[in-house]
Formats: structure tokens, C-alpha cells, sequence
């Protein structure tokens, strides 16, 4: 998550509550979420976080919270602290990353000690890294450690079959018309925002059943079986990855969420697949054209791939 903190006025906001005594559940509450956010104590005065504007929405609605418990809340916008310069801060905030990351090595270090470095368990690990680095303001030199540990379990869930995907010239597919089956769901609309995003940005899609009417397009999710589909237990979207060697972290972990929706398994336990899957079949419903269809798909991915953090 990169945060740009606007040093040039006020640098940090200042969250301050009180509440009742009889509110012990509240205030546990409040402090599970103050952990959430990321946000550290200052002293006695309060927890301190980046002035941005996520962080202003998620302190007023803290605010809003003890207030509505019969507490008293204020945010306060500082500019310095006297005798608190700026790199103590931030080093502050390094450093309860740093504890979090820690913990995560460790995990990861027992989960590939007990051989059960199964897909779930470690999923379940790189979603915990997710969190993690999006309340990691100031970059812990810990980050890249975590993220090293997590590739190296990561590694042998790729299965034998997906090496022999055969391996594709980019620059034999620019400016090319792709062509896939009607009424496009998950996987095909994914593979259309990958194929545009990083391999034919002057992709043009086309619909149709029979790949031999149009001998020039480039065939993707067929059950022909030409062009990019579903080899062994990977689905289109995979296909493509591998075919054309794209490694961007980001597209990884969506590759793992069209996975779960398109092949039905479960395989890596990331649901965010099937929700966007659920969205396209609620369209289809409503008669929208398929090259409205796949627009409104390919934007679906676009901003899952821009939320990733």
C-alpha cells in the first residue's frame, strides 16, 4: 500500500477517546481496530496514524463509535511533535510491522518444517502478509523477508502439468482480434483484461462457437481445445500466465481467485473470484450484449487488480 503523507502541513493524525468505565467491551473493541488500521500509541495522548484520507475515514468512524457509547472522541490534525521528529515515527511504525512480520516468518517457517505446506494453509498465510503490508506505512526491511518465505511455499503449488504449457512470442500476438465463446464469464473475462493489460493492448474481441469461421483470431477459452484454454487442472486465465511468463505478484493472486471460481475446487480458498463470477451471471441475466459483458468484466478485474495491495 503506498501512502504518500502530506509533510508539507500535517503529517499525522492524533485519535483521542475516553469512555466509561461499565464499557470495558467497547473499549476492547476500539483497541482491536486501532490494531487493525495500523495505528500506534502516542505516550497517553492517544494512537497516532498517516494523515491520509483512508485514515481520517476509519478514525471518524471510531469516533463515531465511542460517541454513540457514551464516550468522548476528538481527531486532531499535527503538524510536529517538539520532541518527536518525524523519523521517529516512522521508525515506530517500522518497527510494530516488524513484529508482525516476524511472527509471519516464523509461521512460515513451521509450515514448511511439518511438510504441510499444503495450498490452503499457505493462502491463508500471503492473505495475513496482505493485511500486513497494507498498514506498513514506512516499508519494514522486513517486508521483502516475509515475502521471500511466502514465494518459497508458494513454489510447489504449482503443478507438474503447468510446465508444459508451451511457452508464447508477445510479439507474434500485437494488434490482434481474439476470439471466445458467447456470454463471457469469470475466466473468460479475466483472460480478456490480461490479454489487454499485458500482452495486446490493441486487443479486439469477438464472439463465436466455431474458431475455424474466423482462422485469423486468436482462439482463448474454446472447447475446441485450440489456442489458450484449460490445460490439466489450470484454468485459461493460468494458461496465459504461464504461456507468456507474466510473474506480476498481483496477477498471481488473481490467478488464484479465477482458479477457485472457474475450476470449481477450492484449491487455493480465495473467494473473490466467486463474488465477481456471481456479478457477471446477475448481468447476463439482464440480456446485456457480450461485448458489454466483457467490458464490464474486464473492469471488474481492473479494479480488483488496483485494490490488491
Amino acid at each position: 500500500m503506498n501512502i504518500t503523507v502530506n509533510y508539507e502541513t500535517t503529517p499525522w493524525l492524533l485519535l483521542v477517546f475516553t469512555l466509561p468505565s461499565s464499557k470495558a467491551s467497547e473499549r476492547v473493541g476500539v483497541w482491536r481496530k486501532l490494531q487493525k488500521f495500523g495505528s500506534i500509541p502516542f505516550r497517553n495522548a492517544g494512537y497516532v496514524l498517516p494523515n491520509e484520507a483512508i485514515s481520517q475515514e476509519r478514525f471518524e468512524w471510531l469516533a463515531a463509535s465511542v460517541r454513540s457509547s457514551e464516550g468522548e472522541a476528538s481527531i486532531l490534525q499535527v503538524q510536529s511533535i517538539d520532541d518527536t521528529p518525524i523519523r521517529v515515527l516512522q521508525e515506530q511504525f517500522r518497527q510494530a510491522r516488524a513484529v508482525d512480520y516476524e511472527a509471519l516468518i516464523e509461521d512460515a517457517g513451521k509450515l514448511k518444517s511439518s511438510a504441510k505446506g499444503k495450498s490452503v494453509p499457505v493462502v491463508r498465510l500471503r492473505r495475513r502478509y496482505e493485511e500486513i503490508a497494507a498498514i506498513d506505512f514506512f516499508e519494514s526491511p522486513l517486508r521483502r523477508q516475509a515475502d521471500e518465505a511466502l514465494k518459497r511455499l508458494e513454489q510447489p503449488d504449482q503443478p507438474a502439468k503447468q510446465q508444459k504449457t508451451k511457452r508464447a512470442n508477445k510479439a507474434a500476438y500485437k494488434k490482434r482480434v481474439w476470439i471466445t465463446r458467447p456470454r463471457p464469464g469469470i475466466d473468460r473475462a479475466s483472460s480478456a483484461w490480461l490479454i489487454e493489460r499485458f500482452i495486446d493492448p490493441k486487443a479486439r474481441f469477438i464472439f463465436g462457437t466455431d474458431p475455424v469461421a474466423h482462422p485469423k483470431a486468436v482462439p482463448f477459452d474454446m472447447f475446441q481445445g485450440v489456442g489458450f484454454g484449460h490445460e490439466g487442472e489450470q484454468c485459461t486465465f493460468e494458461t496465459l500466465c504461464i504461456a507468456f511468463e507474466l510473474s506480476d505478484p498481483k496477477v498471481r493472486l488473481i490467478a488464484q481467485a479465477i482458479h477457485d471460481a472457474d475450476i470449481e475446487d477450492d484449491k487455493y480458498g480465495r473467494s473473490e473470484g466467486h463474488t465477481m463470477n456471481q456479478i457477471l451471471k446477475g448481468w447476463a441475466k439482464q440480456n446485456i450484449p457480450d461485448k458489454d459483458l466483457l467490458r464490464r468484466g474486464i473492469d471488474l478485474i481492473a479494479g480488483l487488480y488496483e485494490a490488491i495491495q
